[in-house]
């Protein structure tokens, strides 16, 4: 047998290994891609204090404001849940500008009386402690409120709602606008959590990472944080949690698309 030339022998060394990279690529892109799709409860950020929340069969928008092209590429909601009366929160023109067809509309009192009659018929109306319940979901009203005095104005107790979603074995919180209120530092067995921050319309960075840390969620998203001097600093944030309790996951998303 002759012997491999020097030439043709490098050529062999370099495709195999490049077979091996490879098939080592392929794996860790499966490996990525079933991390992705594993969690049943998928979150889009839309803009600010607007989300869509995802699962296999339900698609709950939150607060939907932008118009319609700001769900460009979203599925058609479920339930479409409000949680208070401000232009941030309850925008007629969007609700007006989306299908709502057969759509299950949850908000407090405060908000079904300023809804077009037109689309009264899709209306639920829970108090703070009221839920509701069908195949699949659950959702709690709960409190949302401030507590400094200078900012009782903006947000009066029992006006609003704050809600808890129980989907796919997961409890998920919405805090709306709220401070640090009792009824957040008491919640237990919280998957993900989205916590407001701004000033001078909720509460600090300080006081939102104090309630976390003793409400203990096993996810927490930092949302709703512009305020009139800006943006909050969700860095802080992420760092007043990460020191006291690396076993909260703080998520950073982009709430505010340039």
């Amino acid at each position: 047998m002759k012997p491999i030339k020097p030439i043709l022998l490098l050529v062999i060394l370099v495709f195999t290994l490049g077979c091996k990279n490879d098939e080592s690529n392929t794996n860790e892109n499966k490996a990525i891609a079933e991390n992705i799709t594993a969690d049943p409860v998928l979150i889009h950020p839309i803009q600010h204090g607007t989300l869509v929340i995802e699962t296999k069969d339900l698609t709950i928008y939150v607060d939907p404001t932008g118009g319609k092209k700001a769900f460009n590429g979203q599925k058609k909601p479920t339930y479409v849940l409000i949680t208070d009366i401000h232009g941030d929160h309850l925008s007629n023109s969007t609700l007006e500008s989306l299908d709502l067809t057969n759509v299950i509309i949850i908000s407090p009192k405060a908000v079904t009386d300023k809804i077009p009659t037109t689309l009264s018929k899709t209306i639920m109306t829970l108090k703070n402690g009221q839920s509701y319940s069908d195949d699949g979901i659950l959702i709690e009203a709960i409190p949302m409120y401030n507590l400094r005095e200078e900012a009782l104005k903006f947000h009066e107790k029992g006006r609003g709602n704050g809600y808890i979603l129980t989907i796919e074995d997961q409890r998920i919180y919405i805090s709306g606008d709220t401070e640090d209120i009792p009824e957040m530092r008491n919640l237990k067995n919280i998957d993900k959590a989205f916590v407001c921050m701004n000033l001078p319309y909720t509460m600090t960075v300080e006081s939102a990472a104090g309630a976390v840390l003793d409400f203990k969620p096993k996810t927490v998203y930092p949302y709703h944080y512009r305020g009139t001097n800006g943006l909050s600093d969700i860095a802080k944030f992420k760092s007043l949690i990460e020191a006291k309790n690396d076993e909260i996951e703080v998520k950073l998303l982009n709430w505010y698309k340039k």
